[in-house]
């Protein structure tokens, strides 16, 4: 039996000071590049993507209606209050790996592994899928300069194709670029992000001069029967009443959905150790990026239902389409454009995070250790970087692949109720541990952010469910196998990741020691108790240095 520094083999976890020291004392550890606004940056890449081009108008069409705007106020509800529980676990424990790390150092081994197991579902499955959207914008983009590809060539690139040869090759890309170093993309990142801002802004401007107030009756849409071969949702399948599409229920259909548009924030919090100042600047990153995607979303979704008829939303370019249909061309061709940039930094920003993830598992001995190591050349995660890519590559060569939009919605949501949970558990467990942000109100903030993120995943089809459950099976098999007795901290004695620590071509990494950038910036700071007897302080202000 592998030994453990607390005497289990299930349900041991890290310390946090070990979650500290083992980057901090780390041969393999990542660069500081990220300040507040690069986190910002990082997120709002992720987040303004094929959320807005593409989610928005086919949730109108078949799912919500005009009541779809509805959809997004209550995505983004949830999403700000996960992301304040993100906020006070990535201020608190600022290392890379995200709920992977929280759960492991709150709930245990076996716990934080079923969530990095999750983590891997989401970010696999998202630049999977964006890759096959991002097709379809190349196709329409072409069609709007007139470039039309001959039909035995058309057949490759199209989202539901078959063989897809562009979002293999657009995935190849963007993790070369990934694995060569986030400093080079940090700066693409920076310049996409802006640009596709401005692309929205301009839609917001433009359509809203084509808005025809008919377009908003009926709000919400008289329920519909779904089709017999529909899935039904999870909330259905427990009443064994099938909702169907629209009215009231359909709006809670589409918010589980879009809450894929939102998928970003907690993201950011996988570069905590790229970050600089992490206590501080990642959850203002976290919270600033929901803010504004959120404003930008709700006011797209308003002018987008208000364009056209809800029934004529559809389709693999909604957006576009939109635009080019009240006489709007040039918009249109710019929509096109904005749409490829923004949806190739969602799939940059993805690859980036998976990386971390990855890089975090293999250093904790729960995948390969080869994982976990750091390039000399490009002091990047470049092998973690370039499995993320591979199975991205090979996920999106799947025919079927749009049909798992809810699956990486799914792996969100589980991480997003354990981190509710563990902003409660760590409250308890870690009360003098320093925060560098604290989730107001508690426990009624973390107990809504768990209720809503739950109601949600009810609102999911069993499909889904399903193919989730034979996801976390494998996973816990491969963790029963594997993890379970390479895991760094159960043979904490034993471990020898140092030794012939070599990357083929690069060279051995050195020990830096000498980084002022990192001097007393990941520490466990504890603050000690107050005797009961003394005045209790107000707490002041929720962001702190």
């Amino acid at each position: 039996m592998a030994p453990s520094a607390n005497g289990q083999t299930v349900g041991r976890r890290l310390p946090v000071e070990s979650a500290f020291t083992r980057v901090e004392d780390a041969r393999h550890r990542l660069p500081r590049l990220f300040g507040r606004r690069d986190l910002v940056v990082l997120g709002l890449g992720v987040m303004i993507g094929s959320g807005i081009f593409s989610i928005s108008g086919n949730q109108a069409a078949l799912t919500a209606g005009p009541a779809v705007i509805l959809s997004f106020v209550i995505a983004a509800i949830v999403c700000l209050l996960a992301a304040a529980c993100y906020a006070e676990l990535s201020s608190t424990i600022p290392v890379s790996g995200s709920a992977y790390t929280f759960s492991y150092v709150t709930f245990g081994e076996m716990w934080a592994w079923l969530v990095g197991w999750a983590l891997v579902l989401e970010l696999v499955t998202a630049a999977a899928i964006v890759a096959r959207v991002w097709s379809a914008y190349f196709l329409a983009t072409l069609d709007g300069f007139g470039l039309t590809l001959p039909d035995n060539v058309a057949k490759y690139f199209g989202p539901d194709a078959k063989l897809n040869l562009v979002a293999p090759l657009l995935l190849l890309l963007l993790t070369a670029m990934v694995v060569t170093g986030t400093k080079l993309s940090a700066r693409v990142l920076t310049v996409v992000v802006i640009a596709k801002v401005a692309v929205i802004l301009l839609v917001i401007v433009v359509g809203a001069t084509h808005i025809n107030w008919d377009n908003y009756s009926p709000f919400v849409p008289m329920s519909r029967a779904a089709p017999a071969t529909a899935s039904p949702t999870l909330f259905s399948w427990i009443l064994d009443s099938s909702f169907g599409t629209f009215g009231t229920m359909g709006i809670f259909t589409a918010a589980s959905t879009i809450v894929f548009a939102y998928i970003g924030f907690d993201l950011i919090a996988t570069a905590s150790e790229d970050a600089k100042n992490p206590r501080k600047t990642v959850p203002q990153g976290m919270l600033l990026g929901v803010g504004a995607v959120t404003i930008l979303y709700i006011a797209m979704a308003v002018v987008l239902v208000g364009m056209r008829p809800y029934g004529q939303l559809g389709g693999s370019a909604p957006v576009s389409s939109a635009m080019a249909a009240v006489g709007v061309g040039w918009a249109a061709k710019v929509v096109n454009l904005g749409a490829l940039l923004a949806l190739m930094t969602v799939i940059m920003v993805v690859l980036i995070a998976q990386s971390r993830v990855l890089f975090n598992m293999g250093r904790d001995g729960l995948l390969p250790k080869s994982l976990g190591r750091v390039s000399r050349v490009y002091s990047s995660p470049a092998r973690a970087a370039g499995a993320a890519g591979l199975a991205a590559v090979a996920l999106t060569l799947y025919p079927k692949v749009l049909e798992l939009e809810e699956l990486l919605v799914i792996g969100a949501l589980f991480c997003f109720a354990f981190c509710a949970v563990g902003v409660l558990r760590l409250r308890r467990t870690e009360p003098d541990l320093e925060r560098g942000f604290r989730v107001p109100m508690v426990p009624l903030i973390p107990l809504l952010s768990l209720g809503a993120t739950l109601w949600l995943m009810l609102n999911l089809k069993t499909s889904t469910w399903a193919k989730f459950g034979i996801w976390m099976v494998v996973g816990l098999a491969i963790y029963g196998l594997y993890g379970r007795w390479h895991s760094r901290l159960a043979n904490e004695d034993s471990w020898d990741f140092d030794i012939g620590d070599t990357d083929p071509g690069t060279g051995g990494l050195q020990a830096i020691r000498n980084d002022p950038d990192r001097t007393g910036e990941l520490k466990a700071v504890r603050t000690p108790q107050q005797n009961p007897n003394q005045t209790k302080p107000t707490r002041g202000k929720h962001m702190r240095n």
